[in-house]
């Protein structure tokens, strides 16, 4: 099989920052189990997950770890640039392919160009319409209800990748990964819903 361009996979952040700015930014193969960033630190990078996934988790009250984000082709970290300190981990759950982006250069950059500053906006409020999903899922009652509405507003064409396997999932919509397992076990049997190739879609 024909391994994807990671240069393919930067074109979006290509299209979004300075051409100045571009060459302050690094890229590295990230591992499973990598922290890119641990909470309480003093922020000093932003980071873009170009391939792979990140997610950004905080310990739960039981010891458990809450799954505040999900990043895959995009930005993690974008509050950091108004903090004093990292309020959460990030952590690496499929390997692949991360920028890291120095947050003074960014600021400075914001300042001085109105242009690049706007298309900042543009990729904020995007991700704020991704958040008001998530916080839309988390009210929904059932996990069966809130699997098909993820399905549904985070796949491409009815699939939603599996890379990080059920248990990643089930941190996102707030359950158990039992009572994921259950629930699609359950999808499975009324033909709802299949799995294969890694992803999980809808019938």
């Amino acid at each position: 099989m024909k391994r994807p361009d990671p240069r393919n996979s930067l074109l979006p952040l290509h299209g979004l920052l300075p051409a100045a700015l571009r060459p302050r930014c690094t890229q590295s193969h990230r591992a499973k189990g990598e922290l890119l960033f641990r909470q309480g630190k003093r922020p000093e990078s932003m980071f873009y997950v170009a391939g792979g996934e990140v997610t950004l988790q905080r310990p739960g009250a039981n010891g458990e770890n809450v799954v505040l984000q999900r990043a895959r082709q995009g930005f993690v970290a974008e509050a950091s640039l108004q903090s004093s300190k990292y309020h959460c981990d990030a952590v690496v759950t499929v390997p692949g392919l991360v920028v890291s982006l120095p947050i003074a250069s960014i600021k400075q950059a914001l300042l001085s160009d109105s242009t690049f500053a706007m298309r900042w906006i543009g990729m904020l409020n995007r991700e704020l319409m991704h958040l008001r999903l998530r916080c839309e899922r988390l009210s929904i009652k059932g996990v069966r209800n809130r699997v098909l509405h993820l399905i549904e507003t985070e796949g491409q064409g009815g699939r939603l990748p599996l890379d990080a396997g059920l248990k990643s999932v089930a941190a996102e919509l707030g359950v158990t990964h039992e009572a994921l397992y259950r629930t699609v076990a359950g999808l499975e049997h009324e033909g709802l819903l299949r799995r294969d190739d890694g992803r999980i879609g809808l019938c």
